[in-house]
């Protein structure tokens, strides 16, 4: 079978798609947060942020577009259990658990809380209202997966980047104040903690799910050949990192040049809602209310979408559609926890999956060039395993003194990275075990 002509255009709207599948709840309140303590340290900690925030999930992507492999695929080279657990917890994770719901209750608490009159309070009945409505329309458009490329890149991400671009152009050309003082973490550490607090955008672990939607937007087009999937995959996920890339730095510019006005505050919606007001008026409110709703509903339709298409592949019993509902329905209830509450409980889970998900990437990429064998997978991820579940258990609040004594001794673990040296080690442990265990076997052949 010969493939389609696949033209610039078709590269470009498959890139805005993938844009608008990883511009989400998390990544328009995140980049002012970060902005805002970081200060006068803002363009060294937004290296760290696009590291972790655009760069891990482009290679993500690209990763599954050029091992033609699901998530599940590449988890199984550890081994098939922990290919199903690792899978259904990220799926879980970044779907009806943490990620999800947020895009509900981010939407609402940005782009309804501030319309809402002093008398009423806005948790309770009109947050349950709205985010029945929010995901009433999700679950309608996850409903025809087919029509994703069509309504989001064609429709829902320029109007999304147009509104993305009034609100931020103005306070880039006037700035509001001066650059602040960086908090304590953001004056020692910069550079790491913007690589950290990129964990909470959760899209390096998105892409190994989303590089799927993304071969299949393509396959759609009527490309077959593996290698010109990769190629156009390559292309619009660097047309998306560009974007995403820019917005980025856009937002951390507005939130380090803010606090003046905003004050110190607890999230980036907060930060988003006072500068658009101050900007634009009541005008600039509309305009913030309405990218919000698209920013969240794009992300929250690729969500669904792709949570609803694995576990119905895993149990065929229950169809596409009833998981549509499932998860459409409990996001809906999970949002109802708040905004706050929802990244407090989703930071320590990150925290202990996400050096997981980087080292299942970089290893996808050695593998496709030179071969890595299953003992580099095991040792890797146990390395990096150990020591991120104790930084994530740390991150709830539970510690076990004399193992985090010993753990204080591992370079960066101070910084949040301690698992990079232990997977690296355990990685060649785990290969040296794979020689020896083959190289018994090929004796007991011989002497056989």
């Amino acid at each position: 079978m010969v493939d389609k002509k696949f033209s610039f255009k078709d590269t470009f709207f498959i890139g805005l798609m993938m844009f608008a599948l990883f511009f989400g709840a998390g990544n328009m309140i995140f980049p002012p947060s970060l902005g805002q303590d970081a200060g006068t340290n803002v363009w060294v900690a937004i290296l760290g942020f696009l590291i972790t925030g655009v760069g891990l999930p482009l290679c993500g992507v690209i990763a599954v577009s050029i091992s033609g492999s699901s998530l599940r695929d590449l988890s199984n080279k550890v081994h098939p259990v922990f290919g199903v657990i690792f899978t259904s917890i990220c799926f879980l994770v970044i779907g009806p658990f943490f990620a999800t719901p947020r895009t509900g209750t981010v939407a609402f608490e940005i782009g309804v809380t501030p319309f809402l009159p002093p008398s009423v309070h806005a948790h309770g009945l009109p947050l349950a209202i709205y985010t029945i409505i929010f995901f009433g329309v999700t679950l309608w458009l996850c409903l025809n997966p087919t029509k994703l490329v069509d309504r989001i890149g064609k429709i829902l991400t320029p109007v999304l980047l147009l509104v993305i671009a009034i609100i931020v152009v103005k306070g880039i050309i006037h700035p509001i104040d001066h650059y602040s003082q960086p908090v304590t973490s953001y004056a020692a550490h910069p550079f790491f903690n913007g690589f950290l607090h990129g964990y909470l955008t959760m899209d390096a672990i998105a892409s190994l799910i989303f590089g799927i939607v993304v071969t299949k937007a393509v396959k759609d087009k009527g490309i077959t050949s593996q290698k010109k999937i990769s190629k156009v995959t390559i292309g619009s996920g660097i047309i998306a990192a560009i974007g995403l890339a820019l917005v980025y730095i856009s937002l951390a510019f507005i939130g380090a040049t803010s606090k003046g006005l905003v004050g110190q505050t607890s999230n980036g919606g907060d930060i988003l809602t006072t500068v658009t007001q101050y900007l634009y008026g009541g005008a600039g409110q509309m305009l913030l209310a309405l990218a919000i709703t698209f920013a969240c509903l794009t992300t929250a339709i690729g969500l669904i979408t792709s949570c609803a298409e694995y576990f119905s592949n895993m149990m065929p019993k229950i169809s596409y559609r009833w998981f549509v509902v499932i998860f459409s329905a409990f996001s809906a209830l999970v949002a109802n926890v708040g905004l706050t509450q929802l990244i407090m409980i989703s930071a320590p889970v990150l925290t202990a999956i996400y050096p997981l998900t980087i080292v299942l990437i970089i290893l996808t990429f050695i593998d496709k060039s030179i071969g890595v064998s299953r003992g580099i997978y095991v040792g890797a991820l146990i390395g990096a395993g150990v020591i991120s579940i104790f930084d994530g258990l740390k991150g709830a609040g539970i510690q076990f003194q004399a193992a985090e004594n010993l753990l204080g001794h591992l370079p960066l673990y101070t910084d949040g990275m301690g698992w990079l040296i232990p997977a690296f080690v355990c990685g060649i442990i785990g290969l040296v075990i794979s020689k020896l265990k083959a190289s018994k076997t090929a004796q007991r052949k011989n002497a056989a």
